[in-house]
């Protein structure tokens, strides 16, 4: 596509297999880790196969404000020199609408001697962190947010306490992972307790486990809801990040809704990113199974119930109702998505998610003769999930396709590598 992208994007349905070879960017999810992990380490650290979006752009740009050195040779690397310690910034640090760099950077700036404010744009403003601050509070960092979302105030004494903490993470759980990694720079060992049973996408605990482990922490699982973190500091170290498995799950949706075979170059069990579980269930499309838990694969949802919205039978999506606070409603926001191209399409129900499914879907819709304006609400993945209704349904226009560049920059350069049309609407 030309760059700066349209407005407004109209997708031409291909009407044929869609065959070839992409190779997925980065995961946004361990290069934010790594990045972190790599400021709080001394000396230098090489990042590869990294993600290059407004998020982890966002992130960098964070720790170079606290004195990090953070240089990027290529398209795809990073390279960060640090003394272990983050400097106390002049200005507030910007975030935009990056969840896990606001979170994550929320701990973590309470290593720092001085004072930090943590703000993000509009929509980060409404994106809680109250759980956070007052696990922070806890341990007896001083941290404020008066309206329990972003901007936070951190009052930092220069390392992170010592003790056990405990943590609501029905909300997120990078609440919980933004306390763990932290942890290493404690006065001494540090407990990070579940205060309850419930945490959403377990599966992105164990990856700031196994990224804190790549760095030289020593961290031991007690339990389900346990983990004892001793005060060791992080080791600079070179990392080879994996690709996106959330990224990996338009590719595998276009794949089967045209009957096509596109080839990523990893094997969906090569992932350790939760949501690779989801290939698992696009693979039996169009009998995706009738009731399906999001829990565990949270930012896959979008794509599945778009899927599903060609499926032989309805689909119901359990355990998602942490999808309401990610960068808008996506429960709300796929529903009236879904209605769009056909009413009564999506429905929510409490928080579960029913895709009233139509195998003949596209045929019903082509009948209108119109054309159908996604309103993608500022969110990457309802423009991503969505762009993947416009494979078989004619008409469908992504308003705001800009918008993929937090987590996707090449996504419709990727489209239309496969062979897809795309026109400025």
């Amino acid at each position: 596509m030309p760059s700066p992208l349209p407005a407004a994007l109209a997708i031409v349905p291909p009407n044929r297999p869609l065959v070839g070879r992409v190779s997925p960017p980065g995961s946004k999810s361990i290069t934010n880790r790594a990045l972190l992990l790599a400021a709080l380490a001394s000396g230098t650290s090489r990042l590869t196969g990294a993600l290059k979006s407004k998020d982890t752009v966002l992130m960098a740009a964070a720790l170079r404000q606290m004195g990090v050195t953070v240089d990027e040779p290529d398209a795809t690397s990073f390279v960060v020199t640090s003394t272990g310690r983050l400097q106390r910034p002049e200005a507030p640090l910007f975030l935009g609408n990056a969840g896990t760099a606001t979170r994550f950077l929320t701990a973590a700036v309470a290593t720092v001697d001085g004072e930090v404010i943590v703000d993000g744009d509009e929509e980060m403003r409404l994106r809680p962190i109250g759980p956070l601050v007052a696990a922070l509070r806890s341990l007896g960092i001083d941290a404020s947010s008066p309206t329990g979302c972003p901007p936070v105030t951190v009052r930092g004494r220069g390392s992170f306490g010592s003790g056990r903490v405990e943590i609501d993470s029905g909300l997120s759980s990078q609440y919980v992972s933004a306390l763990l990694m932290a942890a290493p720079l404690g006065d001494g060992p540090i407990t990070v307790a579940l205060s309850g049973k419930d945490i959403g996408a377990r599966g992105y605990v164990d990856l700031t486990l196994a990224a804190m482990r790549s760095f030289g922490a020593s961290v031991e699982q007690l339990d389900a809801g346990t983990w004892l973190v001793q005060p060791t500091g992080y080791t600079a170290t070179d990392l080879l990040i994996e690709p996106d498995a959330s990224a990996a799950t338009y590719l595998w949706g276009a794949e089967v809704l045209t009957g096509g075979r596109i080839d990523l170059g990893v094997a969906a069990d090569a992932f350790t990113q939760p949501d690779a579980a989801a290939q698992a269930i696009i693979a039996q499309f169009p009998s995706m199974p009738a009731v399906i838990d999001g829990s565990q694969m949270q930012d896959a949802v979008p794509t599945l119930a778009v899927l599903a919205a060609f499926n032989n039978h309805p689909v119901r999506f359990v355990g998602i109702a942490n999808l309401r606070v990610k960068e808008t409603d996506r429960i709300r926001a796929v529903a009236n998505e879904l209605n769009r191209i056909l009413p009564g399409l999506g429905t929510e129900e409490g928080d579960d998610l029913l895709v009233a499914a139509d195998p003949d879907l596209a045929g019903k819709v082509a009948g209108r003769n119109s054309r159908i304006k996604i309103e993608t609400y500022h969110d990457h993945r309802i423009a991503m999930s969505f762009a993947l209704a416009g494979l078989r349904i004619p008409g469908i226009v992504i308003l705001d396709p800009a918008c993929t560049g937090k987590t996707y920059p090449e996504y419709w350069d990727m489209l239309e590598g496969l062979g897809v049309e795309l026109q400025p609407a």
